[in-house]
């Protein structure tokens, strides 16, 4: 077995996340030829839990495919994808700030759910799972939704929020995984890990 991993993610909170549990990796990133935000199309009618597991799984096949197109030597492929969901709306990566805002605005005051998938392929084993976690947030008056969203922060993640970032001072509790809602949740993660093999 491989002594590292491949990552096919973008996001330095899960290059943060497999570093601090001691998980070398490196990126399998999409080619340039490649539409990866055409993956996170939400499909009408579709709960926020079956989003991220069909949007995960996608993620998964096409680094794979990737991996095997550049020659690349055999190693485990880990894919993960976040996402907000208020009831069952969900919340994506806003497009500018006038959205952020609005995203905001609606979880001010309410508690959403923030669901992560993790999954691992390693030759023909393939393991999934969910991270399920509640956060509250305070009321959010529209001066410190502007201030927030001005910073930029808001921008590229899912919810209009970074939970390890300023939005901190907007939540009053959590119940659940911080790791999951940062974007790779290491329990779940390690786990799969080792189901296929891997030694973390």
């Amino acid at each position: 077995m491989s002594d590292f991993i491949y990552l096919a993610s973008q996001s330095p909170r899960r290059r943060q996340l497999l570093e601090q549990i001691g998980v070398k990796h490196e990126l399998l990133l999409p080619d340039a030829d490649e539409d990866a935000e055409a993956l996170e199309l939400v499909h009408p009618g579709e709960s926020p839990v079956a989003y991220v597991a069909r949007v995960t799984a996608l993620k998964l096949d096409a680094a794979v495919a990737r991996m095997k197109r550049r020659g690349l030597a055999p190693a485990p492929v880990l894919c993960s994808d976040t996402t907000v969901a208020l009831g069952r709306i969900i919340l994506g990566k806003p497009g500018d700030a006038s959205e952020a805002r609005h995203m905001l605005q609606a979880l001010s005051g309410q508690t959403h759910r923030v669901l992560t998938a993790v999954a691992v392929q390693a030759g023909r084993k393939r393991r999934q799972a969910l991270s399920d976690s509640r956060v509250r947030f305070s009321t959010l008056t529209p001066s410190r939704i502007r201030a927030y969203v001005d910073t930029g922060e808001p921008l590229g993640k899912a919810g209009a929020y970074g939970v390890q970032g300023r939005a901190a001072t907007f939540i009053e509790r959590i119940s659940g995984s911080y790791s999951g809602i940062m974007g790779l949740p290491v329990f779940e993660t390690a786990a799969l890990l080792r189901e296929v093999g891997f030694n973390c």
